[in-house]
């Protein structure tokens, strides 16, 4: 079992302006849309937000990519823990979620964009190595190569050891073992008060 980052105190000047109750209906209609995309009816649950965001170290130097924001529950969680507003790079499809995300997170980039094309995605926004990803997209309606594939593109901007977090509804790794070669794969405790339950998976390529 992976051992949590230590917590830093929270940054009184990263607080969000507030998730309301209309997120969940602006989660709804984008699942309507495009199902596919947006991958879940709701945004994550403040626990399994949390969840993600322990495994990430707000003291380790570098960027911290999420990809997926959705409105923005995990970005919450990560200011919470520490992540300073301008280490902060979201990559979002979803164009009204981008402005959505801009005006409730001042600080934080923001970039409208497709995320498993990571790497094109991001040319010319990274200017130093990513120290974490942390993924909400749904990765299960992707073939295994192209989550594969985005794991790859993650793995070459981040330093070595940095983790892929990422959630799954399911009991299996989102991304096969079998899949990965040498890089790690461990679960976190399910998250049984997320609707619905939920498990965070952290990857990491040996150093």
């Amino acid at each position: 079992m992976l051992e949590p980052a230590r917590r830093s105190p929270r940054r009184a000047d990263a607080r969000p302006k507030g998730i309301d109750l209309a997120d969940e209906a602006r989660f709804l209609k984008s699942w309507f849309d495009k199902p596919l995309v947006t991958g879940a009816v709701s945004p994550s649950g403040k626990g399994l937000a949390r969840m993600m965001a322990r495994y990430v170290d707000p003291d380790e130097p570098g960027l911290v990519l999420e990809i997926g924001p959705g409105t923005g529950p995990v970005t919450e969680a990560l200011l919470e823990r520490g992540v300073a507003p301008e280490r902060l790079v979201l990559v979002e499809f979803n164009p009204e979620f981008v402005t959505l995300l801009r005006k409730r997170f001042p600080g934080v980039t923001v970039v409208q964009g497709d995320a498993y094309a990571a790497r094109q995605t991001l040319a010319g926004v990274l200017e130093q190595p990513l120290t974490a990803t942390v993924c909400s997209l749904p990765l299960l309606t992707k073939p295994i190569r192209q989550r594969v594939a985005l794991l790859e593109d993650c793995f070459h901007m981040s330093r070595p050891g940095a983790p892929f977090i990422q959630f799954t509804y399911g009991v299996v790794p989102p991304i096969p073992r079998e899949a990965i070669g040498e890089t790690t794969a461990a679960g976190s405790p399910r998250v049984w008060l997320n609707l619905p339950p939920a498990r965070v998976w952290i990857y990491r390529r040996p150093a």
